[in-house]
Order: structure tokens, then C-alpha cells, then sequence
């Protein structure tokens, strides 16, 4: 795993983390509920159940929108690129993927 992949990876957990405690203490919601609202946020599914109700978590949730999904994105072309030369290695050297 490269530092950059390291990198991306910790600043995902982060915003992950900070979006969990941020709706936990703007909107009073749940550990589980603030969780599931900041990863189905981050991810663009929005199924809607939770919305935020305060005017600060409004605001929070469309900065959180920016800057996350961002990083999200990164994260995602990150393992695409990682699965994508993972499998170019292997179709250029079989026999050495066989013996690992």
C-alpha cells in the first residue's frame, strides 16, 4: 500500500469520523444513526429517512457534501487504479501470480 493510498484511506476514516460526531452533536441523533447518515451521504445514496432539522446541520451538511464526496471520489479512482494494475500484473506475468 503506497503512502498516497495510506493517505487517502486515513482522510476518508476521518471525514467519515468527523461527519459521525459532527450530526451526533448538531442534531442529537444516534452513533449508529449519525454513522449511517454520514456514509450514506458520502456515498451519494441519500435514501432520505434522515435529514438534518437544524439550520447548523443544514449548512454543515452541505459543506460536508463538498468536501467529502470529494474525498470520497479520490478514494474510489484509488481502488479502481489499484485493482486495475493488480490485474494488468497478472495478466503480464501469470505464472508469477500463480506461485504467490
Amino acid at each position: 500500500m503506497t503512502l498516497s493510498t495510506r493517505s487517502i484511506l486515513l482522510l476518508l476514516a476521518l471525514v467519515v469520523a468527523s461527519g459521525t460526531v459532527f450530526f451526533r452533536l448538531v442534531e442529537g441523533w444516534s452513533w449508529i444513526d449519525s454513522y449511517f447518515f454520514t456514509v450514506v451521504t458520502l456515498s451519494t445514496v441519500g435514501y432520505g429517512n434522515l435529514v438534518p432539522a437544524t439550520v447548523l446541520g443544514k449548512i454543515g451538511t452541505t459543506v460536508f457534501i463538498f468536501t467529502g464526496l470529494g474525498i470520497f471520489a479520490l478514494a474510489i479512482q484509488q481502488f479502481g487504479h489499484f485493482a486495475f494494475l493488480k490485474r494488468r500484473k497478472k495478466a503480464i506475468h501469470p505464472r508469477h501470480e500463480a506461485r504467490e
